[in-house]
């Protein structure tokens, strides 16, 4: 029984942390880009190190080699002045700048490898943060569109129905305001009517400018055509 209560307190402990990670998952989720990005810059600043070491290390070497082609030219010109001493003095200076030279190419060859690891790291690892931070502004839109779906969907008791009835109201309004234009504009053209009536009788009765054709008009017009 008692190992049945731990393992159903293990559950509960576990539902109830992965509920709050849930519950805060956007947090978490911020939290966690931040902690990488200040890896990622931890990464990058080793990298600017060891870029300032491969330089000096590159330095070093020219040194080396041009001292090496120093000691033997004058080496040789020892030789030919007969000065063997001077010349061996050389040759063991020599022997040690190859060795340094030597030890210096393995440790540059195995720092490059470094090197070139932790360039892939870094690339990486800026690829991956900005897929994050892609990832994360998604998932913020989508967690803003849930809530607005969960306050739409807790509206208070009665909004349906107060919006059905504004949405009756102003198709009433609608509806009174098309019949009243309706009205207006047949007035209108009754009105625009009666003005013509009275102009056409007064025009027929030879009161003001003629606005139709008629035979007198038309005969002057061609007399004077026929004149021209």
């Amino acid at each position: 029984m008692f190992r049945i209560v731990a393992t159903l307190a293990r559950g509960a402990a576990a539902q109830a942390c992965e509920d709050l990670a849930d519950r805060h998952a956007l947090p978490l989720l911020d939290q966690q880009i931040r902690e990488a990005a200040a890896a990622l810059d931890g990464s990058r600043r080793a990298l600017a190190a060891a870029l300032v070491q491969e330089r000096t290390d590159a330095d070093r070497h020219a040194a080396l080699a041009a001292r090496l082609a120093d000691l033997e030219e004058r080496a040789v010109a020892a030789l030919r002045g007969n000065r063997d001493d001077l010349a061996g003095e050389a040759a063991e200076a020599i022997a040690g700048i190859e060795a340094e030279i030597r030890d210096l190419d393995a440790a540059r060859a195995a720092f490059s490898r470094e090197v070139a690891a932790l360039r892939r790291t870094v690339r990486e690892g800026a690829r991956q943060i900005a897929e994050l931070e892609r990832g994360r502004r998604i998932a913020q839109a989508a967690e803003a569109a849930r809530r607005l779906r969960d306050r739409r969907g807790a509206a208070l008791p009665g909004t349906e129905a107060a919006l059905a009835e504004a949405q009756a109201t102003l198709r009433r309004l609608r509806e009174r305001q098309a019949a009243e234009a309706a009205c207006a504009d047949a007035l209108a053209a009754i009105e625009a009517e009666a003005g013509a009536d009275v102009a056409d009788r007064l025009e027929a009765a030879g009161f003001g400018r003629r606005t139709r054709p008629d035979r007198d008009g038309v005969m002057a017009r061609l007399r004077a055509r026929a004149a021209a």
